[in-house]
């Protein structure tokens, strides 16, 4: 069968900021891979432009798949010399070429220490799912000796695999301050993190149900939280200057999400393995 097109269904939710339609290129692009279906590739070929098969992306992120698309098409073209995906070679070497530091094409900005810093809010979402692509690709690359063209710079595998492997060193410690953003992880971590469960008293301490409102009382203290909700990474981590105030009502920086975990996983995985 092949792949609907998102105006056969109702949406149920409103709040994203692109249109839903990068997902449905985002799928079709695993699902060739793992069937090698036809039907999948020629939508992907008809849609392409969809996800801007003729501009560059700069982003990628839960909301956003496009420039991640991008490089997975681009390994189709590179590893498998499907010839209509070449197109996605180029943006792919635009997008890695913008995360990397001196690179004559770098967009990114990062902080003092070295962290990559894309917005206040939740900042570490973008530094755990960034080796998502990187990794691919360098792992595409390595498998021809290719490399990505930045400028005059030629950037390489081992390049990108360096670049990630200090996004998550950083994560775990290595960094100006020695903190760790993953709650448990090493001798410094944050202690007042933004999650209810692990800021309120244990039933066992009070048993009394502690209502919404009872709950600020716990919110605005200035003690560690009595729980240590172990391996979860906090949303923001250090700020543009690097530096980190462990402030559980600074939810930009404070709150855990399973979107950061999850995507730091995999780089993880891939670094056990390296």
């Amino acid at each position: 069968m092949a792949p609907l097109s998102s105006n056969h269904h109702q949406r149920s939710y409103q709040s994203s900021d692109v249109s839903s339609e990068d997902e449905l290129l985002w799928c079709a692009t695993w699902i060739h891979r793992v069937s090698q279906n036809a039907s999948y590739l020629s939508y992907i070929q008809s849609n392409g432009h969809v996800i801007g098969s003729d501009d560059d992306d700069f982003s990628f992120s839960w909301d956003d798949k496009r420039a991640a698309t991008k490089v997975f098409l681009a390994k189709g073209f590179i590893v498998n010399n499907i010839g209509e995906l070449q197109a996605y070679k180029q943006h792919s070497d635009n997008y890695i070429c913008s995360l990397i530091p001196g690179s004559p094409n770098s967009q990114a900005q990062y902080t003092p220490g070295g962290l990559f810093y894309k917005q206040g809010q939740s900042n570490l979402q973008y530094v755990t799912i960034s080796p998502f692509p990187l990794l691919t690709y360098a792992k595409c690359l390595d498998s021809n000796g290719g490399y990505a063209s930045c400028g005059s710079s030629m950037v390489t595998s081992e390049t990108l695999i360096t670049q990630t492997k200090k996004k998550n060193n950083y994560i775990l410690g290595d960094n100006p301050m020695k903190m760790s953003y993953m709650v448990g992880f090493g001798d410094k971590y944050p202690m007042r993190i933004h999650h209810r469960g692990s800021s309120v008293p244990s039933v066992h301490d009070l048993p009394d149900r502690i209502s919404c409102d009872a709950g600020h009382k716990y919110f605005n203290s200035q003690s560690p939280n009595p729980h240590i909700l172990v391996v979860a990474i906090v949303g923001g981590g250090a700020d543009s200057n690097g530096n980190y105030g462990d402030d559980r009502g600074n939810y930009s920086e404070s709150e855990p999400a399973t979107y950061i975990n999850a995507t730091f996983v995999g780089a993880a995985a891939f670094f056990s393995g390296y």
